[in-house]
């Protein structure tokens, strides 16, 4: 067994204990007063009206879906973005923001193992910091671009129409000429239709 796994172990036995000791402290120690009030349903502070077994609107779910899968891919960006800003910064002379030129020097030099760490990012790390943030950009384009797909789909399959007509989800009509009706039997129907009457 590697020193990682024994860790990965050490570190889920650990967790799984602090858990179970929490549980059973806190079932020791609250008071145990059931009652029928208590055993209500309690939903943000309105008293259920009829059976929980009720039909579930789907687009509830699929929009709270779209939103968690949407919202976690624009947290991408913040690292992004911050990385991108580091090697625009190195890229630019000192003089243009020199507070900001020095965060990005000791933030992305600090993977050199150079003699001098004070000493400015030399011409080829600013070319290497340039050809970074182009990369960047690059890639951030074809994540974006990704998005974008994925959002138009959702858009044209109607996912994102909250208020959809039940008119519109039915299966269309065929269209076409109307069927052709003998004229001998369309006046057989007429007649027997008025000796209904």
């Amino acid at each position: 067994m590697t020193q990682l796994v024994g860790y990965m172990l050490l570190f889920v036995a650990v967790g799984a204990g602090f858990i179970f000791v929490h549980l059973m402290a806190g079932k020791l120690i609250r008071p145990a007063k059931p009652d029928a009030e208590k055993a209500t349903i309690y939903e943000c502070g309105e008293p259920t009206i009829g059976s929980a077994w009720i039909q579930f609107d789907l687009r509830f779910y699929v929009v709270a879906l779209l939103f968690v899968v949407f919202d976690v891919e624009v947290a991408f960006f913040f690292p992004w973005a911050v990385v991108f800003g580091q090697a625009n910064a190195l890229t630019r002379d000192a003089t243009d923001n020199p507070g900001q030129t020095a965060t990005a020097q000791n933030d992305l030099l600090q993977v050199f193992d150079r003699p001098n760490k004070d000493a400015g990012a030399t011409p080829e790390e600013k070319e290497a910091a340039g050809q970074l943030s182009v990369l960047a950009f690059a890639d951030i384009l074809v994540f974006f671009g990704v998005l974008l797909v994925g959002f138009a789909y959702l858009w044209k399959r109607g996912d994102l129409a909250w208020v959809r007509s039940t008119l519109a989800e039915r299966e269309p009509a065929v269209t076409g000429p109307p069927p052709k009706t003998a004229p001998v039997q369309l006046e057989r129907e007429l007649v027997g239709a008025g000796h209904e009457h």
